[in-house]
């Protein structure tokens, strides 16, 4: 606590130099992570959802996961070549 007051009262902030434009919240690397980990979040409680109240094998979870992947990285691969 006494080093925070400090950090404060003697003015140490003016010495740091700001988050640049590119670790901002609102940048596009920023906004992926989160994508990323909203996306992460749903597919956590996707697989509950399958293997708790659908009484479906783990096995069979990481399966359905697993070809989803395959599927969305194949047609993600044919739409960059069709355009790219």
């Amino acid at each position: 606590k006494t080093d925070f007051i400090n950090f404060i009262n003697d003015q140490e902030w003016k010495s740091i130099e700001p988050v640049s434009s590119w670790f901002g919240p609102s940048s596009l690397l920023m906004s992926s992570m989160s994508a990323l980990f909203e996306l992460s979040m749903w597919i956590r409680h996707g697989h509950g959802y399958l293997t708790e109240n659908l009484g479906i094998p783990v096995y069979v979870s990481y399966a359905v996961y697993g070809l989803a992947t395959l599927f969305s990285g194949l047609i993600l691969g044919l739409v960059s070549g069709a355009f790219g």
